[in-house]
């Protein structure tokens, strides 16, 4: 998120930007306000106090987001029209390693429903998701079985979460899951949302091999909940050249890697 258009006269008027901005982007770090706003780390954390204690913002680890059922970020309609070609390419790259007759995971999001729709027309396998496009898309797909996994609906994430999810997930197994991602650095894999978060780690463990899919504009991007390391990906898809940092910590990881 770029930060640089915000101007101030004074605290308050400090504090109604710094929300215009989290409202189009739904999270915030210290770091890059301070930066952008040319004011300390301290005055900015008053700041963000402040917006927590009128119930505007929640505070995490190293910055601001918007509270749950607030104007999150970037709805999925918005995010699926960002880099389709890139994610096409990813898609396409991520659905060749699938087998005639593989068992596959799709998680939610705009990138690993490219490998959803870019599955060879012939594909006669199981596809288990919480996706709720991709259960759209195979639709029109007969060949294929399909498991969805039920629960409530995230609207924004257009996903399906909740304990009638996590029961069946406890009695099935995956081959290969593909997983989406909203930020990805050295550090591991990011979303938008800790409710996000325990939907992901169910599909994860009862896959033998986990397929990270984020096209390249996913290593520019800043999002506040840490979904795991390097060492719990087996293969990173993407489009583009690793950021150095990246590249050595998937290497010390032993995490694949797969330019597409």
């Amino acid at each position: 998120m770029t930060l640089e258009s915000l101007r101030y006269d004074g605290a308050p008027q400090r504090r109604t930007q710094i929300m215009a901005a989290l409202r189009r982007s739904g999270f915030l770090s210290v770091t890059d306000l301070a930066e952008q706003l040319g004011v300390s780390p301290m005055t900015v954390r008053r700041d963000l106090r402040r917006l927590a204690e009128r119930g505007e913002a929640v505070l995490v680890h190293g910055g601001v987001s918007l509270p749950p059922g607030g104007a999150a970020g970037p709805s999925y309609l918005h995010r699926a029209q960002v880099n389709p070609e890139s994610k096409l390419i990813v898609g396409r790259a991520a659905a060749a390693l699938v087998a005639p007759g593989d068992t596959i995971g799709v998680d939610s999001g705009t990138t690993a429903a490219a490998v959803a729709h870019c599955l060879p027309d012939d594909f006669d396998g199981c596809l288990v998701t919480h996706s709720v496009p991709v259960l759209a898309q195979m639709l029109g797909r007969p060949r294929v079985r399909v498991i969805g996994l039920g629960g409530e609906v995230l609207h924004e994430n257009q996903a399906m979460v909740g304990f009638a999810a996590l029961d069946l997930l406890q009695r099935m197994r995956v081959r290969m899951l593909f997983l989406g991602a909203s930020a990805v650095d050295a550090r591991g894999v990011y979303v938008r949302s800790e409710v996000e978060l325990t939907a992901k780690h169910a599909v994860m463990e009862i896959a033998d091999e986990v397929v990270l899919v984020a096209d390249g504009s996913k290593f520019d991007a800043s999002a506040p909940v840490r979904v795991c390391a390097f060492d719990r990906i087996d293969t990173l898809v993407t489009d583009v050249d690793l950021p150095p940092a990246v590249a050595d910590a998937a290497r010390r990881a032993g995490t694949r890697f797969v330019r597409a």
